[in-house]
């Protein structure tokens, strides 16, 4: 090993800072090609990353923030555990109350890495596997009651060592999910990615020098916490209150009772100086149904909002964590008791983030967006094939927020989820379904001065002899929000056989276990989002140019906007 000095030079740094981007990087490549499930091959629905040995997180490729919350709650876990950590060893764990994790799909798995028997780093990822038991298919209905009912809990275990695969847990997660084979491979893409990170890690070791590169990481940290520091600096001192609902309890075709309101997301955002502090008090209880949202997921959420907002250039490490304080009264929606079902938490988390960036709207009002879709509109058709069971899952993109001089974007990801589409033709070659549309919607995105980016309609008909569905969502009543007077973007809906005789609208976003015949067609429409300005004041040309794309109609181009009326500017 070279012996170096142990303050590097500012291009050390820097060089030491890139590699291990890259590294996490190539971990992600080597987890999407080898994994065999479309949810991580095809939708990138995985994390990879490095932390020091004192388990701060150092490198993240550009994945899912919610992941990071999994992944620090699991280096976490692991330190406060009494497991030995040897040499070769490898943990994993799903479990959302004691292993760190945030839903059981999701399963983490961590390699320690050592170099000349020093403890010098971990190497980890996460993927959403496909089905990891529980009551309905695809292990990720909203309307589970417990997380007994979602599927398998994985306590934090060893799964391999220097000797290689510890069979048993490997053979326990192969029995408990209904695609066997799907979960080996998975779970193997996740050794391998693991396996690349220690050999590279290790490798800038013995290039640089082990308290080089530990120097150098800690300045990387450093670094990033003087960042969010100025950057707090730069906010007028004061508390900002944000709050917003969630979509009622789903008891009819209209999504709820009459009068029933959804669980309020409060957060109350203090800054003073370089510190801020969020906190959840008057936020609602525990939910019934799998919206609720551990610790770690909360975490994860609002570095995100906070790091979107206040610096987006902050490197993506746990350098700022600490200036961060987040308190959560117990037994609420944000911080829940065990065993509330939590699968759906992403529902909730990006309402979280919809809040946090609410409250800075008052503080920075040039920098944050009107609401988003904010949810994760997630699928799950499964059922019988040709070649066995399947699962599909999806999460349907939808309307990005209208910017302060700038239309939201339509059909995105957005806040703490960074998936891709499952590509059509990856779909109908795996599946026995087909895509009969697949469009953005006119109308969904919130007028004004900047429009709200628009939601998606995509229609799925099943081929084969029948399919069930479940579901998760949020946004199906309540709106997202417009900002400066702009209005609110359209709600989101599941429809079954649009158009078409026995037409319905399933109630509400969380569902499970509705049977879908050969040739039935299920309609997913995704939230619009919220528009930023007064329409009145969008330049009548863009209004046209909406008009000419299909992106808004006529009725809305004259109700809202006013085009062809007497009194529009620049009339003809």
């Amino acid at each position: 090993m070279r012996n170096q000095t142990h303050t590097p030079d500012p291009i050390t740094v820097q060089v030491i800072g890139a590699s291990l981007v890259t590294i996490a990087e190539e971990m992600g490549a080597v987890l999407r090609r080898a994994s065999y499930s479309t949810n991580i091959k095809e939708r990138s629905d995985c994390s990879t990353a490095l932390f020091d040995a004192q388990g701060k997180l150092v490198a993240q490729a550009e994945n899912m923030p919610i992941h990071m919350g999994s992944m620090t709650g699991l280096i976490d876990a692991l330190l406060a555990s009494e497991l030995t950590v040897r040499p070769g060893d490898v943990f994993l764990t799903n479990d959302p109350y004691r292993g760190g994790g945030t839903h059981l799909p999701d399963l983490t798995m961590v390699k320690p890495v050592f170099v000349d028997g020093e403890l010098v780093g971990y190497s980890a990822n996460i993927a959403h596997h496909s089905d990891i038991g529980g009551r309905v298919p695809g292990s990720n209905a909203g309307d589970s009651d417990s997380l007994f009912q979602e599927g398998l809990r994985i306590p934090l275990v060893r799964f391999a060592t220097a000797d290689g695969i510890e069979q048993a847990p490997l053979a326990f997660v192969e029995l408990n999910s209904r695609l066997p084979h799907e979960r080996r491979g998975d779970m193997l893409a996740q050794l391998a990615s693991v396996e690349v990170g220690e050999r590279q890690l290790c490798e800038v070791h013995r290039r640089h020098g082990t308290p080089t590169v530990h120097a150098a990481t800690a300045h990387l940290l450093d670094h990033s916490a003087k960042r969010l520091a100025a950057a707090l600096r730069e906010v007028p001192d004061g508390t900002y209150h944000f709050s917003d609902l969630m979509d009622p309890p789903e008891t009819g075709a209209e999504g709820g009772a009459a009068g029933a309101e959804g669980t309020r997301i409060a957060v109350a955002v203090t800054v003073s100086g370089d510190r801020v502090a969020l906190d959840f008090a008057g936020t609602g209880p525990q939910a019934a149904v799998g919206i609720n949202v551990v610790r770690p997921a909360l975490e994860a959420t609002v570095y995100y909002a906070l790091k979107a907002v206040l610096d987006p250039g902050i490197p993506p490490n746990g350098g700022f964590f600490d200036a961060v304080g987040i308190t959560a009264p117990m037994g609420s929606i944000v911080n829940p008791r065990e065993p509330a079902p939590v699968t759906a938490r992403t529902d909730t988390c990006q309402r979280v983030a919809d809040v946090v960036l609410g409250a800075l709207a008052a503080a920075l009002p040039d920098r944050v967006p009107a609401a988003s879709h904010s949810t994760v509109t997630y699928v799950t058709f499964s059922g019988e094939h040709e070649d066995g069971f399947f699962v599909y899952p999806e999460v349907v993109a939808g309307g990005g927020g209208a910017r302060t001089t700038k239309d939201g974007l339509d059909a995105v990801q957005v806040h703490i989820t960074n998936s891709s589409n499952l590509p059509i033709e990856a779909l109908e070659q795996e599946y026995p379904l087909l895509v009969d549309t697949y469009e953005l919607i006119p109308d969904s995105g919130g007028a004004g001065t900047h429009r709200g980016g628009l939601g998606v309609r995509r229609d799925v008909r099943v081929l084969g002899d029948g399919a069930e569905f479940s579901a998760h969502a949020d946004r199906q009543t309540t709106r997202p929000w417009g900002l400066s007077g702009g209005h609110d973007g359209s709600p989101g809906r599941f429809v079954v056989n649009p158009g078409r005789d026995g037409e319905r609208q399933l109630p509400g976003g969380r569902i499970s276990g509705v049977r879908l015949r050969q040739d039935d067609v299920l309609r997913v429409e995704s939230p619009g989002s919220g528009g930023f300005g007064a329409p009145a004041d969008r330049d009548p040309e863009l209004v046209r140019e909406d008009l000419r794309n299909g992106r808004i109609t006529e009725r809305a181009a004259h109700d809202l906007y006013g085009l062809g009326r007497a009194s529009e500017p620049g009339r003809q």
